[in-house]
């Protein structure tokens, strides 16, 4: 028997499309205006000629060093998260599988905290450590943050992973750690690539301890750079929308690289 198509949900998936596309259409046309063109145009028209000097106003604004900033706290925070990670799920799912329950809960109540509850205690740490005012200060909250999630992610996939093949190294006389790089690692790719692309997207989009934990100029990542050119150019629209295409870029990238194991590792151990 032949399925219906739905056309009532095919209409509203379309609708909630154009909603979705709509902010991100006026952002992008937005750019490509001169400030005269902004104020006397419809601002859902694009207009010619295409302002590029938007563009250059910003590089020229120091915005190289807010981007190698944010590059280097999100690389600084996402490979030794990641890693930290898929070692801790290792030792869960494979050390001591009857304690996957109450330690999931655990992380699980680590996930309720909500980070601006901790900012004051997080303060003084970073100050007690003499790391203020420095980029590392913004890649261990990331790290401490984002471990719960990314565990319970990386250890429902590895509990995927059929005995039968860790026994087959066994039987090779391969030790743990052959069989946690050699065998788990390849294994939970797709949920690896899924944490990576999610703690780059928060530690990209940070906002409040780069806000909190630093304060010189050159320290400053991309989201506080925005806020401040907000403020710079609170007049001209088309710069500051310039700023958000250009900060946008790197990590639509990244997304589009690892999209297709998003929903692969989300899902992973589901059925379990």
């Amino acid at each position: 028997m032949k399925a219906s198509k739905n056309w009532l949900g095919g209409a509203f998936g379309w609708i909630w499309l154009l909603i979705v596309l709509l902010p991100i259409y006026f952002v992008a046309i937005t750019s490509l205006k001169s400030i005269s063109t902004y104020f006397g145009s419809n601002p859902v028209l694009p207009s010619l000629p295409l302002a590029i000097e938007n563009f250059t106003a910003v590089l020229e604004a120091d915005f190289g060093m807010y981007l190698v900033n944010s590059v280097l706290v999100s690389l600084g925070t996402v490979v030794p998260l990641v890693l930290m990670a898929f070692m801790a799920s290792y030792a869960i799912v494979r050390g001591a599988p009857r304690l996957f329950g109450p330690v999931r809960s655990l992380f699980l109540l680590g996930l309720a905290i909500p980070v601006q509850a901790t900012i004051v205690p997080v303060y003084l740490l970073i100050i007690r450590m003499h790391m203020y005012d420095s980029l590392v200060a913004l890649m261990l909250p990331g790290i401490a943050f984002g471990l719960p999630l990314s565990i319970l992610i990386i250890a429902n996939s590895l509990r995927d992973v059929p005995k039968e093949l860790f026994e087959a190294m066994d039987i090779d006389g391969c030790t743990e750690w052959q069989k946690m790089w050699r065998l788990a690692m390849p294994m939970t790719q797709p949920a690896m690539v899924t944490v990576a692309v999610y703690q780059a997207l928060m530690s990209w989009n940070g906002f409040l301890f780069p806000l909190i934990l630093t304060q010189s100029p050159d320290r400053r990542t991309l989201p506080l750079a925005l806020w401040s050119f907000q403020g710079e150019y609170a007049t001209n629209v088309p710069v500051v929308m310039a700023a958000v295409v250009l900060s946008s870029i790197p990590i639509v990238v990244l997304y589009a690289f690892g999209r297709r194991y998003l929903v692969s590792g989300m899902t992973a151990g589901a059925g379990k």
